[in-house]
């Protein structure tokens, strides 16, 4: 298998790294090399930036505004974005609800929908994660019963990201609590956020952060119109779109910038011996991250390359599974380094360091003082989208037939 990028294709990965460079926000950059989300006008003036090239839904294909790039191209842009460090299109729009509903969705919310994901006029969350039913997602209780031309929504959701920002939710709710199987009797529905009897609550995560929430629903009445295909198939909307989301989170692009950065903290930092990157035990386990990350990145082009001989539109993938395993556990073993090259100054929040002396993102106070809330933020890497264990049964079933 030749894994070797043709000339345009690396044609068009060059473009899309000057395009970054030239129109990527300088304050939007530094906080993702900070490990920051950026802020919500950031990323939407960001993801419109590339709407405007016909960029923002990397993945749809070209009737519905996407670019129909095929699998290399698709891959490609990913990854530029993650190394710049820049954001991606807001995926719970145009990588999660929005496949859903090319493939799930009725004429009307195509149309009512789609172009607004595209421009990134409604920002979504994703209502799944309840209290009791997390990696048991079929376990959900949350309910919605039919009265006349509505569906009426009582329950909980949790771990909601980003739930504060958003417009709509796309959610999993049991339409039939009689249902013989747990999988069955649920329903996709689509939630309007400015509904009346939906409360949000937010979550602090250990690390400082309000990314997640609770969401309350109190009897939230909800338009037939917003179902997703079969009310009680929802189950079917919920696979493909977790095996769309878990495509993505290899994450090389990510890896790869942080151990460039971390090369350029480590040249700076000290050890006991006298420059950390001149440690060799350090070096060796920087090195041995590395080798890793090669071994990833050649693992996602072997797929790629499978898919773009398959040709047409994307397609969940059993692999994607691996490439989430291997993703999570490469960026945690990186923040762990990245602590430990902090020592002691990783124990002071970011608030209390001083202000750097200049404008530089690896001065010393800012990125060890973050070093330690992106090792706890980080965590999360091997639990949302499914955790790692999860992952193993699915490739189990799949490749061994277990």
């Amino acid at each position: 298998m030749d894994l070797r990028l043709s000339e345009p294709d690396r044609r068009f990965r060059d473009e899309v790294r000057r395009v970054v460079d030239a129109e990527l926000d300088p304050a939007t950059r530094s906080r993702m090399e900070a490990g920051r989300l950026p802020t919500k006008a950031q990323w939407v003036a960001w993801h419109r930036a590339l709407a405007r090239r016909g960029w923002s839904v990397p993945e749809w294909p070209k009737e519905h505004g996407g670019p129909g790039w095929d699998a290399v191209r698709r891959y490609l842009f990913r990854e530029t974005l993650q190394a710049a460090p820049a954001p991606q299109p807001q995926q719970f729009g145009t990588q999660m609800v929005g496949p859903v509903l090319i493939a799930f969705g009725s004429e009307e919310q195509k149309r009512r929908f789609l172009p607004r994901i595209v421009g990134l006029e409604d920002w979504w969350c994703q209502g799944f994660s309840e209290p009791d039913a997390g990696s048991d997602l079929a376990g959900l209780r949350t309910t919605a019963r039919l009265e006349g031309e509505h569906w009426v929504v009582t329950g909980q959701k949790t771990w909601t990201t980003l739930a504060h920002w958003a417009d709509w939710m796309f959610a999993l709710v049991r339409t039939d609590p009689k249902a013989a199987k747990p999988q069955a009797g649920i329903g996709f529905l689509l939630i309007d956020m400015r509904s009346p009897g939906i409360t949000v609550r937010p979550i602090l995560t250990i690390d400082g952060e309000h990314e997640v929430n609770e969401v309350f629903f109190d009897e939230v009445r909800v338009s037939v119109a917003n179902m997703v295909g079969d009310p009680k198939r929802g189950w079917d909307c919920a696979k493909f779109l977790l095996a769309h989301e878990r495509a993505g989170q290899a994450r090389v692009g990510i890896a790869k910038e942080r151990i460039r950065r971390l090369k350029r903290l480590a040249a700076d930092a000290r050890s006991p011996r006298g420059r950390l990157i001149d440690d060799a035990s350090f070096r060796d386990r920087l090195a041995a991250i590395e080798v890793e990350v090669k071994a990833l990145e050649i693992t996602c082009l072997r797929v790629v390359a499978c898919e773009a001989r398959r040709g047409g539109e994307p397609r969940p993938d059993p692999a994607s599974s691996l490439l989430k395993i291997r993703g999570s556990e490469i960026l945690q073993a990186l923040a762990t380094l990245t602590l430990e090259a902090a020592g002691e100054a990783a124990l002071a929040a970011p608030e209390e360091q001083p202000e750097p002396a200049r404008n530089d993102p690896l001065s010393l106070p800012d990125w060890a003082a973050r070093s330690a809330p992106l090792w706890m933020n980080w965590r999360k890497l091997s639990i949302y989208g499914g955790t790692n264990e999860i992952q193993r049964n699915i490739m189990a079933k799949a490749f061994l037939g277990l």
